[in-house]
């Protein structure tokens, strides 16, 4: 069994049936399952989930309720493992942006590899490969790619 950390980013496209990376997202966590791998969360990823769902759709959100969003977060917290957050995971994040010089957006990001050292997880799927490209020891994995279909 296997360990892999999702990034928010296949979590948005998983909910949106409409997007065209959809069924990519959907196949990809669907065939880890299957295969019997771990497939994880941090809190980080519902709280970026709640932000875009919550959003109106003409600021690039899903214009979703509140209620929406819960049963649609509770879902993911039944069929995913939520790791927890720690004092440990804010240290490595200060560590990791402090050692790659990491500004802007790309804090959060850091923030997913932070948790993912501090779990023992080396698997990342995420659409975005370039944005964590410069941290060693993570494995890139992109949901269109068919090795993980």
């Amino acid at each position: 069994m296997a360990e892999f950390q999702l990034d928010t980013n296949v979590l948005l496209r998983s909910a949106e049936p409409a997007h065209p990376m959809h069924s990519l997202a959907v196949n990809a966590v669907k065939g880890l399952l299957e295969n019997g791998d771990r497939v994880c969360l941090i809190p980080q990823n519902l709280i970026e989930f709640w932000n875009v769902a919550s959003r109106p759709i003409e600021n690039n959100g899903f214009g979703w309720n509140s209620a929406r969003i819960d049963s649609e977060i509770s879902s993911l917290e039944s069929a995913l493992t939520v790791l927890p957050d720690s004092q440990a995971i804010y240290r490595e994040w200060k560590k990791l942006v402090v050692t790659y010089d990491v500004k802007g957006k790309q804090v959060h990001d850091t923030r997913i590899v932070a948790a993912m050292n501090v779990h023992g997880i080396t698997n990342l799927l995420t659409f975005n490969l370039a944005d964590f490209k410069r941290f060693e020891g993570i494995n890139l994995i992109d949901p269109a790619m068919p090795s993980t279909a």
